[in-house]
């Protein structure tokens, strides 16, 4: 079934906007359930979604440990299946902060300006480009402590980062407040690395693994039940550290929620 967006942007309405669905390879290989609950949430506003099957990684990885040769290739390769998009949209913060930021090893044509600039992170596609807001199909009797990235809070700008000074604003939290039965319990330290981190978890295990389980005890401790986010990575982090210290505590990422499922 398709439901209209209620939105102030004309053209994010069209049926006719092509968007390249960017599911990242974690995600792809883990967490097939989250590109299925994207692809899903988008396909409900009427969009005109695509899976290109050549994308890979979109070379974050190898940007990271300074091996430029490697990430070229995969953001050539990255540019050259989105680039016939009008906009390209990931469940992932960090990944899309890759495109967006860190496409540097590559000569920067009009193509690759473009995939870049029209590369969005899920919740701030529907926040910001589509303007959602409501989901009529979604409802989650629980409480949920929320967890917005680094990578989606310093990159992307998914909400405001404590260290500045300004109105808060929270773009995930906003979405999550349509949602039926949902209560978002506040937390103490909300914008604190979980730990992740990316390569950080490995190279730095014993201090990433203490962050971790000092965000899964500020999550508890407020009594939520469910930690949601836009960044399946960090989820990923949390439940593995919450799993070996026997606590309950369930993960989920936005786009289940917002879609109504799966779970």
């Amino acid at each position: 079934m398709i439901f209209p967006v209620s939105a102030t942007n004309g053209s994010a309405t069209q049926k006719g906007l092509r968007v390249g669905l960017f599911i990242p390879c974690y995600i792809d290989m883990i967490f097939p359930e989250v590109g299925i609950a994207t692809l899903q949430l988008l396909e409900r506003f009427g969009l005109d979604v695509h899976f290109p099957l050549g994308q890979t990684c979109c070379g974050q990885p190898m940007s990271n440990s300074g091996d430029e040769s490697n990430a070229a290739a995969a953001e050539h390769l990255f540019v050259e299946n989105f680039a016939p998009f009008d906009y390209v949209v990931g469940p992932a913060g960090s990944c899309v902060k890759q495109v967006r930021c860190h496409f540097d090893a590559i000569e920067q044509t009009d193509d690759v300006r473009h995939v870049r600039q029209e590369t969005y992170e899920l919740v701030e596609f529907l926040h910001d480009i589509l303007q959602v807001d409501s989901f009529p199909w979604a409802e989650f009797q629980h409480s949920v402590a929320l967890h917005n990235s680094c990578s989606s809070i310093r990159g992307l700008g998914i909400a405001k980062p404590s260290e500045i000074m300004g109105a808060p604003f929270d773009k995930s939290a906003a979405l999550l407040s349509k949602v039926r039965g949902l209560v978002l319990v506040p937390v103490d330290r909300p914008d604190d690395c979980c730990g992740f981190g990316g390569t950080f978890c490995v190279t730095d295990e014993a201090v990433s693994a203490r962050m971790g389980l000092d965000k899964v005890h500020d999550h508890l401790r407020h009594g939520a039940e469910y930690v949601v986010s836009p960044d399946m990575s960090c989820l990923m982090h949390q439940q593995g550290i919450a799993r070996r210290a026997g606590l309950d505590l369930k993960y989920v990422h936005v786009a289940q929620v917002l879609n109504g499922g799966p779970f």
